[in-house]
């Protein structure tokens, strides 16, 4: 049984390469992802660092951490898919192979042994190639995640036996896992037939693709639903990360029925050549070449678009939030004394304090020191415990971001600001927000003359100018846009990251499929070519079908991420008054224009590739 795995591998290779490579490329990630995560778990930080920045390496590190750990479950996700597409097609293509095979009295449980030992070999090859991109990948993640500001410019991965044998066993057995369904349904082929190849041999669309099509667009639907009847901004964000996930998987799973579909739309504009007539009816017809081209691209829109829909959304809202909350008209860098045209002015100067409470728990973080007054007459923002009227003295506020850390009204803390240490009671507890930057508010006397940074808040007289003001100064609006555009440019390097990856297993399991679809169609193209239409002709049939199917997976794609906003702008609606929605349109149009190019040309040279010989000789020619 493994000498005719190994010959099967060996004669179709061109079939599986495409999973070879995202089992390389899946080892190599998930092995370098972990030796990175190992060397951020314990990290070695030089001396004469202050609190507050040991503070924000370590925080640092739990982000590159937590970057690297959704790589690895993405990584996971997408080569089982790979995997997955690459076996269902090769055993669709082998069909009359699998069937000889039944008919000289191969059991069925002997036709699955094959496929998951093609499998297992398929994945040791792939582990063998991966463990040397392992090593680059290492030093690649480190210094984006450097460059990216994530990781200190002294960082180093050391090297580490466990990251490799880890990954060599999730890239076997992701291999495997991609294939079992493919070896199941290649044991359910009946010997007459596949043999004789009739209309209905191998339906696209099999039980188990309905049940998990159907019950993940089930759920994925009841999710949206709650989502809008919950009307919660932060539920939205939540159940967006299930629903790009969930529908994602159902539109991909249901793709040979919602594929032709959508193709009915793009399909209006083919009209008017025996070419584009010929493409539609290719991309409307031949349902499991549209669907295996179209799957990859769906979830690659879902989830990317989905993601940087979610974290844009959360980064407009803070701006807006944060706009909604301040009722002053300007924000100047820089201290503004009182004066005429002026009817209220908040300064607030941002210090490093270490905070130590009851039970000897030390944070390293920032206070505000600010004048109570000032601060209530430009913010809308009151506490939910205690009142801002007795911050005075020796005293402390809880801000927005601590709010839910467990400190109690009226507790005792250390603080040492300025290297001066502090008794502070506390005398108000600000409620949660979705800006979590302030941490702690502290009397303004007690961070006079100290080097931090300032800021003050602004409330104008009516008719008064603001051109009268020095310095750099913003209206809130501004202010506010600017806050949420540095936050969303700090999210950007995280999608950087995640794009590049999924973009890479897109790029690999669309152009399988393609490679994939035109070995199957060689004698389809010889018809056609013996049917008056020239080689050119033909070419540009696989290639207007190919990028029309394009069209249609983004598109579905841009539905299922649709479908995670949805929740969102019910929740901001809710929250603000207005829809606050991050529509990743530059995002759409990027992953479209290069998955054209990459469609477009793999299905133009492998339908040049595969029509390089005359009709009359792959007609004649034997299987």
């Amino acid at each position: 049984m493994l000498r005719m795995s190994l010959g099967a591998l060996r004669d179709r290779w061109h079939l599986f390469a495409g999973a070879v490579v995202a089992v390389a490329f899946g080892v190599g990630l998930i092995q370098s992802a972990l030796q990175v995560m190992a060397a951020t778990d314990a990290p070695a930080l030089p001396p004469g660092l202050s609190g507050l920045e040991r503070s924000k390496i370590r925080d640092g590190y739990a982000g590159a951490a937590t970057l690297l750990g959704m790589s690895v479950m993405l990584a996971v996700f997408l080569t089982v898919f790979v995997v997955s597409t690459t076996f269902g097609f090769a055993v669709v293509q082998r069909r009359r192979e699998l069937g000889l095979l039944r008919l000289v009295g191969a059991q069925r449980s002997s036709l699955r042994v094959m496929l998951l030992l093609e499998a297992t070999v398929l994945g040791l090859v792939g582990t063998v190639l991966g463990v040397p991109l392992g090593l680059l990948g290492a030093w690649a993640q480190s210094t984006l995640l450097i460059e990216l500001g994530m990781l200190p410019s002294w960082f180093e991965a050391p090297w580490i036996w466990g990251p490799m044998w880890v990954a060599a066993f999730v890239g076997v057995g992701t291999a495997v896992v991609g294939a079992f369904a493919a070896a199941w349904r290649a044991s359910r082929v009946s010997a007459l037939e596949a043999i004789g190849d009739l209309p209905r041999t191998m339906p696209a669309m099999t039980g188990w693709r309905w049940f998990w099509g159907l019950s993940s667009a089930a759920f994925t639907v009841v999710m949206v639903i709650a989502a809008q009847a919950s009307r919660d901004f932060v539920a939205g964000l939540l159940i967006a990360l299930v629903v790009m996930i969930s529908g994602s998987v159902a539109l991909s799973q249901l793709s040979p029925v919602v594929v032709p579909v959508a193709g009915r739309l793009p399909a209006l504009v083919l009209r008017g050549s025996v070419v584009t007539d010929l493409a539609k009816a290719g991309v409307l017809h031949a349902v499991r070449r549209s669907a295996a081209t179209a799957a990859p691209l769906i979830v690659l829109v879902g989830l990317l678009a989905g993601l940087w829909g979610v974290f844009g959304s959360l980064a407009k809202a803070v701006g807006e939030e944060q706009r909604q909350l301040i009722s002053a008209d300007l924000v100047v860098e820089g201290s503004v004394e009182p004066g005429e045209g002026i009817a209220a002015v908040s300064e607030q100067t941002t210090v490093p304090v270490t905070i130590v409470g009851k039970k000897k728990r030390t944070r390293y973080s920032e206070a505000i020191g600010i004048d109570p007054v000032g601060y209530q007459r430009t913010h809308e923002l009151r506490p939910r415990k205690g009142s801002l009227d007795k911050l005075s003295g020796a005293t402390i506020a809880i801000g927005p971001g601590m709010a839910v850390e467990g400190y109690r009204l009226g507790e005792t803390l250390t603080a040492t600001i300025g290297g001066k240490r502090h008794q502070l009671k506390v005398v108000a507890i600000m409620p949660e927000t979705l800006d979590v930057t302030e941490n702690f508010f502290v009397p303004k006397a007690l961070t006079d003359g100290m080097d931090g940074t300032t800021e003050t808040l602004v409330t104008l007289e009516p008719g008064a100018d603001a051109k009268a003001f020095g310095g750099e100064v913003r209206t809130v609006k501004e202010w506010a846009e600017d806050n949420a555009a540095v936050e969303q440019r700090d999210d950007t390097g995280i999608f950087v990251v995640l794009m590049g990856l999924a973009g890479v297993y897109a790029a690999v399991a669309v152009v399988n499929a393609v490679v994939m679809a035109a070995a199957e169609r060689r004698r389809e193209f010889a018809l056609a070519r013996m049917a008056g239409l020239t080689r050119r002709q033909v070419v540009g049939i696989a290639t207007v079908e190919s990028l029309t199917v394009v069209v249609v997976g983004v598109l579905l794609g841009s539905v299922v991420a649709g479908a995670a906003m949805a929740g969102i702008a019910a929740g901001t609606a809710q929250m603000f008054g207005v829809v606050v929605v991050a529509v990743p349109w530059r995002l759409l149009g990027i992953i479209l224009a290069g998955s054209l190019a990459v469609v477009g040309g793999t299905a133009a040279i492998t339908a040049w590739t595969t029509t390089r010989f005359s009709p009359v000789v792959v007609l004649g020619g034997r299987e």
